[in-house]
């Protein structure tokens, strides 16, 4: 049996550049970080010939074409593991509409499990990029390249993404006390809407032919070097300003990335004390990022009670093998 697990990501400036429709054209820059929630990847072999897949269903086939979860049959196709093992997924929140690029987790996941069944020793590069062409190029999926790489490498990164899809990875650089101080600034709360991202992304993509939403996108790729700074040297109140302005040029991008619900969620939490925030992933639901000071955080938590809040750290470990206990047969 072995067992993957893969963290999950928020992302504060930058967002949406990841798409090929932006950074096709000129680069493309997210700061993110992993979190200390995950998706799990359990693969075993079996006696038998057959595949065996539990996820929030079941499947039992002959063979991986026959494989409905999309995922888990190109996966497979990958990493060439062709029969006689059962695959299970697992994850600390819903995996689907969360926002929190659990999707290209559990891709990054099943990848690094199969892989692992093989005997392969892969990078957090390799598992990127071939997480990245399952989505991308094969399933046709209207999403970017970040999540995928968080999944992958963990930490806080800076990336910027390129027009030949190459993805260069800076890791930002902070003190432990300043890591401490920002982690403990940021807040989630569940909005209680899950939404497919597929449509706002693809209104996005859409969007960026038009020199107007263009502009916007870049404005907010040119905040990323300013936020990656502000972290290094510990201003938040920076941070704050930053993330604000990127998530009032977010909503412009595209129709449903924010909503009346939302925005009464996110003025709530403002006016209780909250310095900044945003709608992680592609917007219209999911999570609510805050970034809230220390001392007006007992005030947030009142205001916001009617939320449900999901406390997280950052996470430094990106994909990793936890359980590795395999009996080698011919197969």
């Amino acid at each position: 049996m072995i067992i993957v697990r893969t963290p999950l990501r928020i992302s504060f400036v930058g967002g949406g550049s990841d798409l090929k429709a932006f950074y096709g054209q000129s680069d493309g820059k997210v700061v993110c970080t992993a979190i200390d929630k995950f998706v799990f990847a359990i693969v075993k072999e079996r006696f038998d010939d057959l595949i065996y897949i539990n996820y929030s269903k079941k499947e039992t086939v002959n063979c991986v074409d026959e494989i409905q979860h999309d995922l888990v049959r190109e996966a497979m196709r990958i990493t060439g593991v062709e029969r006689g093992i059962e695959i299970t997924t697992l994850a600390d929140i819903p995996s689907s509409g969360s926002g929190l690029g659990s999707s290209s987790s559990i891709t990054v996941a099943l990848l690094h499990a199969l892989h692992a069944y093989q005997n392969d020793l892969v990078t957090a590069e390799q598992l990127a990029q071939e997480a990245c062409h399952i989505e991308i190029n094969i399933l046709g999926k209207p999403i970017g390249r970040q999540d995928q790489y968080a999944a992958a490498y963990g930490g806080v990164n800076q990336f910027t993404f390129k027009a030949d899809d190459t993805t260069v990875r800076t890791p930002v650089r902070m003190s432990s006390a300043s890591r401490r101080k920002f982690a403990s600034s940021l807040l989630l709360y569940f909005t209680g809407i899950t939404r497919s991202a597929d449509e706002i992304l693809s209104k996005q993509k859409s969007n960026m032919s038009a020199q107007e939403k263009r502009a916007k996108m870049q404005s907010m790729v040119d905040l990323v070097a300013p936020f990656t700074k502000a972290m290094e040297i510990d201003d938040l109140e920076t941070c704050a300003r930053l993330l604000d302005q990127n998530w009032r040029l977010k909503q412009q991008l595209a129709e449903g990335i924010s909503n009346r619900a939302i925005d009464d969620m996110y003025e709530l939490a403002k006016s209780a004390g909250a310095q900044a925030g945003k709608i992680l992933g592609a917007g219209g639901g999911g999570f609510l990022l805050l970034l809230v000071p220390r001392e007006n955080q007992n005030k947030v938590f009142k205001a916001m009670s009617a939320y449900r809040e999901l406390p997280f750290m950052i996470e430094e470990s990106g994909s990793k093998v936890i359980f590795d206990d395999r009996t080698y047969s011919s197969k």
